[in-house]
Parts: C-alpha cells; structure tokens; sequence
C-alpha cells in the first residue's frame, strides 16, 4: 500500500491497532539518499564496529522502505563501510590494525597524486584559502587544541582535493577515509605528534603556493610516511594498556 505524502507524519499502527508515534529525531529527509545518510551515521559513531545493521530499523531511522535500506547497505558493502554475512544480515564491518594501516598507506599514494595536481592547478585564490587554513592549524596547536587541529587538517586536504579537481582520486580518498575513521585521533594525540605534523603540512602548503608539484608530492608522501608510522605507535601503546 502507498503511504501518502499527509500520512507519512502519522504515527503507525501495530496489527493489534496500538498506535506507535515515529521518533522524530530518528527521521531524516526523505529526498536525502539513504545511503549516503547511512555512511553518515556509521562514520559518526551513530552504529559501532560490528553492530547488526536490522532492516527495518534502518527503514525507520531513513524514512524509507526496505528495498532502499538493502540497495543502501549493497553500496556501503562495495565501499568496505558494510559486511553482509549469509542468514545473519548485515554489521558494520569492523577495520582491523593491520588494514587500517594498510588503507593509510594506500591513501598516502592517492594523497601525494592529489597534491602534485592541485600545484599545477591553484589559483592566487586557492592559494590564500590554503595559507588560511594553515593558520588556524597553528593557532590550533598554539592552543593546544589537538581535536580541532585535527578537524582543519581534514579541511586542508579537502581543499587540496578541491583544487586538483580529480574526482576519481577523490572518490577513492572519501573511501578510504570513511573505513578508518575510529582511527583518525590516534595517532595526532601521541605527545609531539601536533608539532611535527604541522612543520609536516607548512613544507606542503608551502610548495603548493609555490606551484612545485615535485615538491608537493614529496611532502606529501614524507607527511603519510610519518603518519604511518604514527599510527602504528598508537596501535602498540593502546595495546599496552590492555595488557
């Protein structure tokens, strides 16, 4: 049966003819794509590692049907986000140590790409919107501010990605980042960590606004190298603590 534009804001009807009133903070808009909210909620910390994705949760929580809810889990299962498991429905997949390592690795190669292009390419516009955002990177660790930092970092490479304009990379990059996100503090908050990212990010802005692509790319794959490594002692010392 069709549900009408006037009864979508009805509360439902149990078979027994209870009426049961639809959460409104579950509800998104409706014209917004399911999956693209799901990817959303999963990257917030909304559904955790592991955590069964129900269809008919997930309908309610989209507002919209069933059939939309498996072509929306179909598309985050192809980006890594999803793992369906026959008779056993669908979890968020949980990322390993090891590949989050491995996706940070292959997001340096894409990364320095992205880089190399965005020298050839910026403007004297592009270039102050750069030169911005390293400032607030050091205003940020100059207060101490590592969660922020790590928020315009994220903006700066965006903005890199922008100014290159090659959206395969970019799609590939959005990937990626999306499968490790419950990693993306780990490694900024060990002691040191901010300042030498920060030198690590002047050295690429600093070739960007020079239109140096060679060098560009070189910072940028010297900036995921150090990341890397980061990362995986982060991993060590969290493992520690649970001894």
């Amino acid at each position: 049966m069709m549900i009408t534009s006037r009864e979508r804001g009805r509360p439902r009807r149990r078979p027994g003819g209870e009426a049961r009133a639809i959460r409104p903070k579950s509800i998104v808009d409706r014209k917004s794509d399911p999956a693209a909210r799901l990817r959303e909620a999963i990257t917030g910390g909304k559904f955790l590692p592991n955590e069964r994705l129900i269809e008919t949760e997930l309908a309610e929580f989209l507002g919209t049907n069933r059939a939309n809810v498996r072509t929306a889990l179909a598309r985050l299962e192809q980006e890594g986000l999803v793992v369906s498991e026959p008779n056993r429905g669908a979890r968020v997949r949980l990322v390993s140590e090891a590949e989050a390592i491995e996706i940070t690795q292959a997001r340096a190669a894409l990364e320095a790409l992205v880089a190399r292009q965005a020298a050839v390419r910026a403007t004297e516009t592009d270039r102050a919107r750069l030169r911005q955002f390293q400032r607030e990177m050091h205003a940020a660790v100059e207060g101490g501010d590592l969660i922020g930092y790590s928020t315009v970092n994220g903006k700066l490479h965006g903005e890199i990605q922008r100014i290159a304009g090659h959206g395969t990379a970019s799609g590939l990059l959005a990937t990626l980042k999306s499968q490790i996100v419950r990693f993306q503090y780990r490694a900024i908050l060990l002691p040191g960590r901010a300042a030498r990212s920060l030198a690590e990010h002047d050295a690429i802005v600093e070739a960007l606004c020079a239109g140096d692509p060679d060098a560009a790319e070189r910072a940028t794959r010297a900036h995921f190298e150090q990341v890397v490594d980061a990362l995986a002692r982060a991993i060590e010392a969290a493992k520690l603590t649970q001894i």
